[in-house]
């Protein structure tokens, strides 16, 4: 009889599952009608894509991964950069780069650092934005190898207005530049699996009821852009992805070469980037072996019993910089296949009103696993330089990098590889903020470790090495004098130096 009580139960759920699917195609539709011509079909699109996540959604029994099954990647899985660097470059790169779109996530704003618009058009460097140097970037290669590299900007809903109206400023650089916008998807009440939006438009309260679905919505957007098969027969065969904040991703001539100079039936059809775990990057998804397959894991798969697991440096030694390359003829069949597996990222939320919303998310990454002879490269921390935090800034703006055709490199001068551990205070969190608490960048050459928390501002050429903490406590404040040499130094208390 339990057998009976529980075939019953698995109806019963399917029913529920039905039902609550069949109400969300009833409510896309009513939204649908809210609008006609050229924006329903966008929409249309975008809604079709939404529904098979949705309807996946509806059908996740438990964790996405079993522990027990996973395996470390296979020894050649993952081969390190220097061998792949080893077999040098051929005489003719042109060719190779001829064949090579850049492609950059750039659906982001720059909320987190306090800003209004696309993250990507943030200073970083000597009034260069993020744009900027890559736009450097990708115009240098192709003056010094005449080639035809285009940039692809992949936009959200968020950022596509003000990046179009900047691109004009690069009308008569040497790098197309097309864009393509990443997909429109409703947010969902967590209570009744409804969409929060009553209309199709950005206005007011409605504006909170959308959002882009993850960067794993690439391969569909870009798919039904008709851009992909645009640069198919350009004669284009494969995309370098990366997040437009990593100033470390640029093209890699090496990578690249490996990539078209393998024999067709064994084309390598991914590559994912990857390099050593520090204890900073505890967090990042790694790869592994999943029934024959490499495959990507983040920490949200992870089961809550294994997190610490996960994060030890020591078993999972490598995590993703999320910088691709992969082959656009094969983004297109398996599009054309549906054969695109990406397990679903559920992102709660609450809306400014306090509604608890759900928004349903994939990982370009985690694609992985449906391409053929997909590899992973182990290349060396410097091609990870991600700027999410002014804190991340201070090192990018600093004398540890010098800055040439739009790319940042390690000074000669640093005597250790690594970066600084640098962590600034809420009182730094905005950018504007933390414009104003410098009056020049610190020499930091020999600088490991550096802690500010509190009201601290820093005079003119001012010197950090070693380890130097400086807390100002509630209601103090601490300058540091213009000109200071602090090594080793923990600074406290209050400390203000007049000029008289």
């Amino acid at each position: 009889s339990l057998c009976v009580a529980n075939g019953g139960m698995a109806q019963f759920q399917e029913m529920m599952r039905q039902q609550l699917e069949s109400s969300m195609h009833d409510e896309l539709e009513k939204l649908l009608d809210t609008t006609t011509g050229a924006e329903r079909e966008v929409s249309k699109k975008d809604f079709e894509g939404f529904k098979n996540l949705f309807h996946r959604f509806l059908q996740v029994k438990g964790p996405s991964v079993e522990w027990i099954k996973i395996q470390r990647p296979p020894e050649d899985s993952i081969q390190p950069y220097d061998k792949i660097a080893a077999r040098g470059l051929p005489d003719n790169v042109a060719n190779s780069l001829n064949k090579l779109v850049v492609v950059k996530l750039n659906g982001g704003l720059g909320t987190s650092m306090g800003c209004k618009g696309p993250k990507s058009l943030i200073s970083v460097r000597n009034e260069n934005t993020f744009l900027d140097l890559t736009v450097q970037q990708i115009e240098h290669l192709n003056k010094t190898y005449n080639t035809d590299v285009p940039l692809v900007l992949m936009n959200s809903f968020n950022t596509d207005e003000d990046t179009k109206k900047i691109l004009q400023k690069y009308t008569h650089h040497r790098v197309k530049i097309h864009t393509f916008n990443q997909s429109r998807y409703p947010r969902v009440n967590k209570e009744s699996l409804l969409p929060v939006s009553t209309n199709l438009s950005m206005n007011g309260q409605n504006a909170e009821g959308w959002y882009p679905p993850g960067h794993g919505d690439i391969y569909a957007s870009f798919y039904n852009s008709g851009l992909l098969d645009q640069l198919i027969e350009q004669g284009k065969e494969y995309i370098f992805v990366s997040n437009i904040d990593n100033l470390g991703a640029t093209v890699d001539l090496h990578i690249l070469h490996h990539l078209v100079s393998q024999p067709n039936g064994k084309r390598c059809e991914f590559v994912m980037e990857v390099t050593d775990k520090t204890r900073a990057d505890v967090k990042g998804g790694t790869l592994i072996q999943y029934e024959g397959k490499l495959r990507l894991l983040e920490i949200a798969q992870v089961p809550k019993t294994h997190v610490d697991e996960f994060k030890s440096v020591s078993k999972f030694k490598i995590f993703n910089t999320n910088n691709l390359w992969i082959s656009l003829p094969a983004i297109k069949r398996l599009q054309e296949q549906n054969a695109m597996d990406m397990e679903i990222i559920v992102n709660p939320k609450t809306l400014d009103g306090g509604q608890n919303v759900i928004q349903l998310e994939t990982a370009v990454g985690a694609a992985i696993k449906c391409f053929d002879n997909a590899l992973g490269i182990n290349v060396p921390r410097s091609r990870f330089l991600p700027v999410k935090t002014t804190s991340d800034l201070l090192l990018v703006m600093s004398n540890l990098y010098s800055l040439e055709a739009g790319s940042l490199t390690m000074s000669p001068k640093r005597e250790f590889p690594t970066t600084p551990h640098v962590k600034l205070g809420s009182s730094f969190t905005k950018v504007q903020e933390y414009l104003i608490r410098f009056e020049s960048i610190p020499d930091m050459l020999e600088l490991d470790h550096l802690t500010v928390s509190g009201d601290v501002t820093f005079g003119k050429n001012v010197s950090l090495k070693g380890t130097v903490i400086i807390i100002a406590n509630h209601g103090d404040r601490i300058d540091i004098p213009a000109g200071s040499m602090l090594e080793n130094k923990i600074v406290s208390g209050n400390l203000r130096i007049l000029d008289h």
